[in-house]
C-alpha cells in the first residue's frame, strides 16, 4: 500500500509542483478575504480545471463558508480537497458478465494509445485475467509493429493484420479468436484519428459495428485514452468521441508528464464518464486503477 500511494504521489509530482502547489502558499494560517477568492480561482483556472468547474467549486465553497462559519484559510484548504474529491466518481470494478468481454480503445494520434492498451493488457494479465491483443490500427504499420513488439514483451497473444488492410477484418479475426481461446478479455487497438475527420469517425463506427455482428453484444465497453498533457483541448476530442461510438471509460495517459491534472475533474463534469485507469509512468506496471482518494491526495497533500 505504501508503495502504491508512493507511485502517486511520484506520478502527479508536476500537477502537485505547479499549480496546485500554490495552494498551500494561499490557504495557510491567514483569514479568508476577497484576496483569497480571486486568487483561488486564477490558480484552479491555470491548474485546467476549466472555468465552468472552478466556478461551480468556488460557489460550493462559499456557501459552505457561510454555511459552516469558516475563517481560516486554512480550513478552507480542508473544504477543498473535500469538494474536489466530491467530484471524482470511484470507478466501477471491471466485471464482465460474459467471456470474453471485448473492449475497444480509441483515442486520436498521439495520445498514448497504442503503448496504453499494452500496459492494460499487463494490469489485467497480473490480477490473473487471460488477455488477447487485437491490433486493428492498420492505417499505421508503426502501430501494429509496436503493438506486436509489446506483446512479445508482456507475453500477450496477438491479432494482427495486412498493414493498410480492412480493421473491420482485424476486429472481426479478434473477436473470434477471443471466443475460440476462452479468454477474459480482447482489448482491440484502433486507428487514432481526429475528432474532426468525419471520413475517419464514420470508419471507427465501422469497426464498433463490425464487432457487434461477431459476438452479440459486443463491444461490451469503449475506452477513450485521453493525453493529460493536453489539458482542456482533450476534451471536444472526447466529446467528439463519445457522440460517435458511445465510449464509456476514461484512461487518462501520460499523468505524470502533466502539470494539467486538474483536467481529471472537468473530465467528470464535462462528460459524465468514469476515469477508470490513470498513467503514472512509461513502465506497464505504471498503468493504475484511478483512485480518486490518492488522486486528491497527490495535487494537494493533506500537511
Amino acid at each position: 500500500m505504501a508503495n502504491l500511494i508512493s507511485k502517486w504521489k511520484q506520478g502527479l509530482a508536476k500537477t502537485s509542483k505547479s499549480a496546485f502547489g500554490q495552494i498551500a502558499t494561499l490557504l495557510g494560517a491567514t483569514e479568508i478575504s476577497q484576496d483569497t477568492w480571486d486568487d483561488l480561482e486564477a490558480i484552479l483556472i491555470q491548474a485546467d480545471i476549466g472555468v465552468e468547474t472552478t466556478r461551480s467549486i468556488l460557489d460550493a465553497l462559499e456557501k459552505r463558508v457561510d454555511h459552516e462559519g469558516i475563517t481560516k484559510a486554512l480550513d478552507l484548504r480542508l473544504a477543498l480537497r473535500q469538494e474536489l474529491r466530491s467530484r471524482l466518481d470511484t470507478p466501477p470494478a471491471l466485471n464482465f458478465n460474459l467471456q470474453p468481454a471485448i473492449i475497444l480503445i480509441v483515442g486520436v494520434n498521439g495520445s498514448g494509445k497504442t503503448t496504453t492498451i499494452a500496459k492494460l493488457g499487463k494490469y489485467l494479465s497480473i490480477n490473473n485475467k487471460k488477455v488477447l491483443l487485437g491490433a486493428a490500427d492498420t492505417f499505421r504499420a508503426a502501430a501494429v509493429d509496436q503493438l506486436q513488439i509489446w506483446a512479445e514483451r508482456l507475453n500477450l497473444p496477438i491479432i494482427t493484420g495486412q498493414a493498410d488492410g480492412d480493421a473491420g477484418a482485424v476486429a472481426y479475426d479478434t473477436v473470434q479468436s477471443a471466443i475460440s481461446r476462452k479468454v477474459d478479455f480482447a482489448l482491440i487497438d484502433t486507428a487514432g484519428r481526429l475528432h474532426t475527420r468525419f471520413n475517419l469517425m464514420e470508419e471507427l463506427k465501422k469497426v464498433y459495428r463490425v464487432v457487434g455482428k461477431a459476438m452479440v453484444g459486443a463491444p461490451h465497453a469503449v475506452w477513450l485514452v485521453m493525453d493529460a498533457t493536453t489539458g482542456q483541448n482533450a476534451l471536444q476530442q472526447a466529446k467528439a468521441f463519445k457522440q460517435a461510438v458511445n465510449i464509456n471509460g476514461i484512461i487518462l495517459a501520460k499523468l505524470d508528464s502533466s502539470a494539467r491534472g486538474g483536467m481529471a475533474f472537468a473530465i467528470q463534469r464535462e462528460l459524465s464518464i468514469p476515469i477508470l485507469f490513470a498513467g503514472l509512468g512509461e513502465k506497464p506496471e505504471d498503468l493504475q486503477f484511478f483512485d480518486p482518494d490518492a488522486f486528491v491526495d497527490g495535487i494537494i497533500p493533506i500537511n
